[in-house]
């Protein structure tokens, strides 16, 4: 029999095992922290491998008086908790920020990253415990929990070579259509192992890079080309037996676009897989064959119309939706960051307010693509990190309802990628030391996605004086308040956060991103 000691002992292990801090009502869980490897200049990344990954638990206060703040900065903290309680008065110097429940806005629909056939290659370039880990890392409860996933329809960019489901010219019946060994070995596999780590409802987006060769003008899988007019049913067809195909192997698709960026077909800057359409081109194709096909196929399955450039805002969708029947067939419009730098975000909230029964999601982001990037990957680059920051939250305050990644992992060149458009990406693998670094733009993601489920709602959040700032809230589906708070600065700051009659005063490091969370009053 133990003596009361041992079994004293034993209580305490377990106990601190299970739980970091227990005061005051909170009970914060242990997680495992990052392993950090400098790369100069405070470029941090967090290094994981087949025995070590950092982890991240989301824990709720337990009372109205209580809040917690998680925090990463450029210098080092990933994801760091704190506790607090609420003061009787808000102090009167920094920024002061004002939560009003009742004036609600966006339904968000969620977080994710793109399942491409190079994010597979280089995933399934681990070993078993180390890719599990990376999987964990976006998709489990102590990762950042993504609930969205992009499906490329065959072939894109980021694939070691050109191809489509159907590469017999002249195959009108598509008798030789069919996946291929990147579905099987580097997309399909994943795609399961992710929903059966994710504990949110998943979904799936399928997006088509290109239209096989045969069916364009060009007679090329990129440069300056459309669908002739004569395929529009068969590409139609095409797309259903893509999703007919994933259905058989247990994968039913939430979403599908009209097509990723159909700009590149008609301006070929980028040399990649891509078709041109027009807003008149494409009105035809959806009324006439692709919305009627599609609601046969799957009433359910949504249809994201644009996948391209915010430039495009909002005068290629007011196109679209002139015609009644083409709009009826369109539930969201999809949008692409690369050159939110040069176009305001008040067209995000033009095209809402023009449709504002249509959502607005963004289907695609990552850094390095211009030609002036001649550093693709920046291994730790905090900046990099900042810029996701920035627009998420300036996509989010302005009516997008969730925000998609680029490819969830890429080697260290940026790729594989068979054009040579290599860029960076959120995790990057090191195949040969059997190891993945997570970048500052994955806890840049991870202070949304980690936080505010599907369901959650953006709130008004304003401010008397915002001390440089930048802030979004919301309220989720179990009545948690969640603000996110990023400081640019390179100096401390001072916030108080005022909701209701309750305060909240804290410290802001440089350089940081937050999210606090507490208790909504009932």
């Amino acid at each position: 029999m133990f003596k009361r000691s041992t079994l004293c002992l034993i209580a305490c292990l377990i106990s601190s095992h299970q739980q970091s801090t227990s005061t005051a009502g909170f009970f914060l869980i242990d997680d495992k922290p990052c392993a950090k490897r400098n790369y100069g200049s405070e470029n941090i990344v967090c290094v994981c491998n087949m025995t070590y990954c950092d982890t991240i638990n989301r824990v709720l206060p337990l009372s109205s008086r209580e809040y917690i703040i998680y925090t990463s900065t450029k210098a080092g903290l990933r994801f760091n908790k704190t506790k607090g309680m609420f003061d009787d008065e808000a102090q009167t110097d920094g920024a002061h920020f004002f939560v009003n429940l009742s004036t609600t806005y966006q339904t968000i629909l969620g977080f994710g990253g793109a399942f491409t056939d190079a994010a597979g290659i280089n995933i399934e370039s681990l070993s078993m415990k180390a890719k599990e880990n990376l999987l964990q890392s976006y998709f489990s409860k102590e990762g950042i929990e993504f609930n969205f996933g992009r499906v490329p329809i065959a072939g894109c960019d980021f694939s070691t070579h050109e191809y489509t489901y159907d590469d017999a010219p002249g195959d009108t019946n598509l008798t030789y259509f069919n996946l291929t060994v990147e579905d099987f070995f580097y997309k399909i596999p994943l795609i399961k192992e992710a929903m059966k780590l994710s504990k949110r409802e998943f979904h799936l987006l399928a997006a088509a890079w290109t239209a096989p060769p045969w069916m364009k003008t060009n007679d090329d899988y990129s440069g300056f080309g459309f669908l002739k007019e004569e395929y529009y049913e068969v590409w139609t067809e095409y797309l259903i037996k893509f999703l007919d195909k994933y259905e058989k192997e247990g994968l039913y698709f939430w979403g599908i676009s009209t097509g990723n960026e159909p700009i590149n077909g008609i301006i070929p800057v980028n040399r990649f897989n891509s078709m041109g359409w027009t807003p008149s081109t494409q009105t035809t194709w959806i009324k006439e064959h692709l919305g009627p096909a599609l609601k046969k196929f799957d009433p359910e399955i949504k249809l994201i119309a644009l996948d391209d450039q915010r430039f495009m805002l909002p005068w290629w969708i007011n196109k679209l939706m002139s015609d009644e029947e083409v709009a009826s067939y369109i539930d969201g419009i999809g949008v692409h960051w690369y050159w939110d730098s040069w176009f305001p975000a008040c067209l995000l909230g033009w095209t809402h307010q023009n449709f504002p029964d249509k959502f607005i999601l963004a289907t695609e982001a990552s850094v390095g693509d211009k030609p002036w990037d001649f550093e693709k990957v920046k291994i730790g680059s905090w900046t990099r990190g900042e810029w996701y920051m920035e627009d998420i939250l300036e996509d989010l305050n302005n009516w997008v309802t969730g925000w998609i990644d680029w490819n969830l992992a890429l080697d260290l060149k940026g790729g594989p990628n068979w054009a040579n458009n290599f860029v960076d990406s959120a995790v990057i693998v090191n195949a040969s030391a059997n190891e993945f670094y997570k970048q500052p733009m994955f806890y840049a993601l991870g202070h949304f996605s980690k936080f505010l489920p599907e369901g959650s709602v953006r709130v008004e959040l304003s401010a008397e004086h915002n001390g440089g700032i930048q802030s979004i809230g919301f309220l989720t589906p179990d009545d948690t308040v969640v603000i996110i708070l990023y400081n640019k600065l390179n100096s401390d700051s001072s916030v108080s956060i005022t909701d209701s009659t309750r305060h909240m005063n804290i410290a802001i490091p440089k350089r940081s991103f937050n999210t606090v969370i507490y208790k909504a009053m009932t």
